[in-house]
């Protein structure tokens, strides 16, 4: 996997990432999901994402700060099983009422 969308994202989905992604990669389902997703099979490790990101969410695999290294899970597992990565990031970042 080249990139991954760490914990700056929840709940702050600027969609600058998206815009500049040159092959799709980047996904979220709106209203449903709290963070975007970058898809490891599709990534072309291009750096654009990193770049646009306002919120500092977007980091290569290999430099991800070790707070955040089970984003690298969930981002890959987003693409395979999206209800197991949601409840990863619902039971990390539960919403205050």
């Amino acid at each position: 996997m080249a990139y991954v969308i760490a914990e700056p994202c929840v709940d702050n989905n600027d969609q600058s990432c998206i815009a500049v992604c040159p092959v799709d990669c980047i996904s979220a389902v709106p209203g449903v999901d709290r963070k975007f997703y970058i898809d490891p099979s599709n990534c072309i490790d291009c750096g654009s994402c990193e770049q646009a990101c306002p919120n500092g969410a977007i980091f290569r695999a290999e430099a991800l700060p070790p707070e955040w290294a089970g984003f690298e899970w969930v981002d890959a597992t987003w693409y395979t099983d999206p209800q197991q990565a949601r409840a990863a990031i619902e039971g990390a970042y539960a919403r205050s009422a």
